[in-house]
């Protein structure tokens, strides 16, 4: 990675992605705005190391435009996986993303990296998908030569996702989504990471849309299978129809964050794959970690 002139402003740098997107950066020499609604120094950074906070909403007209001044390229990782009052799909991944990607041109910045997910299109059951589709749209719109890029379901030493099925380890018997075939390519966040500062350089390549995906692609079933074995458990697998698990998700929509949503279940009834024809961890010359090899350091 080339060290770029100015700093490189990371929306979202508080978050799963945008935190060891931080640190990928600085480690690489590289000057980092770490925007967010409550911006606050890595523990793992030194003194010297350069990383400005910016308290910055990405709702906010005037704080946008304001973490926008003097930075040399800009990265938007903001997420946001349930809706909240005054936070709604399209809120955040449509009207936050045009809005940064607007501010950015008008700032004469040409270089933006917009994470999305694999999968996202407009006519998806999953108001969640279909909010992202609209955000690469808008951002598109202002900024034609952006890049977009859609991990699969990102894993690491800190996650949700890989955390959360070895929570389901402990139950007595642990329910699937369906039949449990779902099939993934899970992403270590860490080589999704590097792919994002290898795009934001400025020598990154042509192509404008990537997907990431790991290596392996695995059936929901096969995952939990791997995860218990990591966890020394084995528990009976209980295959639940979907419409059971999205009356409970209807039933869990009233708490003020509910541990499961439509979206989610909606999310898990499809495959979440690498599609042919786009850009890739090959593209980039990196060759992302395996579940297997990870799974030790990530569940230990």
């Amino acid at each position: 990675m080339t060290r770029s002139d100015g700093e490189i402003l990371v929306f979202g740098g508080t978050g799963f992605l945008g935190r060891r997107l931080v640190r990928e950066l600085v480690e690489a020499g590289q000057g980092v705005r770490l925007a967010a609604r409550h911006p606050r120094r890595p523990n793992w950074a030194e003194p010297q190391d350069p990383i400005t906070l910016c308290p910055a909403d990405i709702r906010d007209e005037a704080a946008v435009a304001e973490a926008l001044v003097g930075a040399s390229a800009v990265i938007n990782a903001v997420s946001g996986y349930v809706e909240r009052r005054g936070a709604s799909f399209e809120t955040i991944h449509v009207e936050g993303a045009a809005r940064l990607a607007r501010l950015a041109r008008e700032a004469g910045i040409t270089r933006l990296v917009q994470l999305s997910g694999i999968g996202a299109r407009r006519d998806s059951p999953s108001a969640y998908v279909r909010a992202r589709a609209r955000g690469e749209a808008a951002v598109l719109e202002h900024l034609p030569k952006a890049i977009i890029l859609r991990p699969s379901v990102m894993f690491g030493a800190d996650d949700a996702f890989l955390h959360g099925l070895a929570r389901l380890t402990r139950l007595p018997t642990i329910p699937l989504f369906g039949a449990g075939e779902t099939r993934l390519q899970p992403v270590h966040v860490a080589d999704v990471a590097r792919a994002v500062a290898l795009l934001v350089d400025t020598a990154a390549p042509p192509r404008r849309l990537f997907e990431l995906g790991g290596p392996d692609v695995l059936s929901y079933r096969e995952i939990l299978a791997r995860v218990q074995a990591q966890c020394h458990t084995q528990r009976p697998l209980l295959p639940l129809p979907f419409w059971t698990w999205r009356a409970l998700a209807g039933l869990l929509s009233v708490l003020p964050n509910p541990p499961l949503t439509r979206d989610q279940v909606l999310l898990m009834a499809e495959d979440n794959l690498v599609t042919d024809g786009v850009g890739g961890f090959a593209d980039l010359g990196i060759t992302p970690r395996t579940l297997r090899d990870s799974l030790p350091l990530c569940l230990p």
